[in-house]
């Protein structure tokens, strides 16, 4: 069964129609004793999936907030539809996959990565933060890489993407035709591209593990800021680059994004969705992410007015109102062994 992100204009950019098909289809999928395994496909050469229809999200948020989180809680739950689903599910992943794209995937038992992968959560750019459960993926890389991407949103190709496990197989778009027909007929999936993965030099990720984990391994976001300034000697350029990008984000994100995942260390994927639907919540009811839109892709300006101008500035009360229960609003996701009950 072949699932196919298909909006090439918007760069596949995920919406709640999409959401709702694949919602709607999966349990159906799942309770269908023909169907062997679900590959997840996109059309168009430039990506997978860039993302959340952001731009349109904070349009329809200053008319109807409640219908924005509706949004969020669909596709929190596709999320956490996707990591119960009882088969085997692959996704062909050759150009951007960001943000919503990188939710769709990442709890697929497998993921390949063609030549033109390009995966990233950039969302602390645009006010928000690293949501659809990968903070529960960022938390259990290698300490602290995944703080580091998440913070900085920094793009990474196919190759330490394979050295992190955020993709399981390398193979270039070409053999997807073959693969696709493969397991139509059946075939077993992990010879197939185990047959067709190709090795990876490292990537440049893993080239300045040393600066990463140094310089980020803080056990606070202060320390980490701290660390970038007092950085000298081979560190110092790294440093310098690192920490203007980052004063370039919202000052609030960044906070929330730290506390996140340090916090899903501990959580397991159903509670990190919960978690992030608090946030997203929170982010709806603030400025920043609205700001945010507004300046990467309404005006285009480059030029946010952040809420808070300062990281040094923001108030733990401030972050810990964004933690804080919704009450009878959290997101409600039946537990493991009750979706599985459900056959999904």
């Amino acid at each position: 069964m072949t699932i196919e992100l298909s909006r090439p204009e918007a760069l596949n950019a995920f919406d709640d129609d999409m959401c709702r098909v694949m919602a709607d289809a999966i349990p159906v999928i799942a309770r269908n004793p023909d169907i062997y395994i679900v590959a997840l496909t996109s059309t168009g050469a430039k990506a997978f999936c860039a993302g959340g229809d952001v731009k349109a999200l904070t349009e329809a948020a200053r008319r109807d907030v409640e219908l924005v989180r509706s949004y969020f809680r669909n596709e929190y739950a596709l999320d956490w539809l996707l990591e119960c689903f009882s088969k085997p599910s692959v996704s062909f992943i050759n150009g951007i996959c960001m943000g919503s794209g990188a939710g769709l995937t990442c709890f697929n038992t497998h993921r390949v990565a063609g030549e033109n992968y390009k995966w990233a959560m950039p969302e602390t750019a645009i006010g928000l933060f690293p949501d659809v459960g990968v903070a529960h993926v960022l938390a259990r890389l290698p300490w602290p890489i995944g703080l580091y991407l998440g913070l900085t949103g920094r793009p990474i190709g196919r190759a330490d993407a394979i050295w992190l496990g955020i993709a399981t197989h390398a193979i270039d778009a070409g053999a997807y035709g073959n693969i696709w027909r493969g397991l139509s007929d059946a075939d077993c999936v992990d010879p197939m591209l185990d047959g067709l993965h190709t090795p990876q030099a490292p990537g440049p990720v893993q080239g300045e593990i040393k600066f990463i984990t140094d310089l980020f391994g803080a056990e606070t976001l202060g320390g980490i800021f701290e660390a970038l300034r007092s950085a000298s000697g081979e560190a110092k350029a790294w440093a310098d680059k690192t920490l203007a990008d980052l004063l370039m984000k919202s000052p609030i994100s960044l906070a929330i994004t730290d506390r996140h995942i340090r916090t899903a260390r501990r959580l397991d994927l159903r509670e990190t969705l919960i978690q992030d639907y608090r946030l997203a919540v929170r982010c709806l009811e603030g400025k920043d992410f609205y700001e945010g839109v507004r300046a990467a892709l309404v005006d285009k300006d480059q030029k946010p007015a952040w809420q808070i101008a300062r990281i040094e500035d923001v108030p733990q009360s401030l972050v810990d109102d964004y933690f804080s229960s919704l009450g009878d609003g959290d997101l409600q996701l039946l537990s493991r062994e009750d979706m599985q009950a459900a056959r999904v």
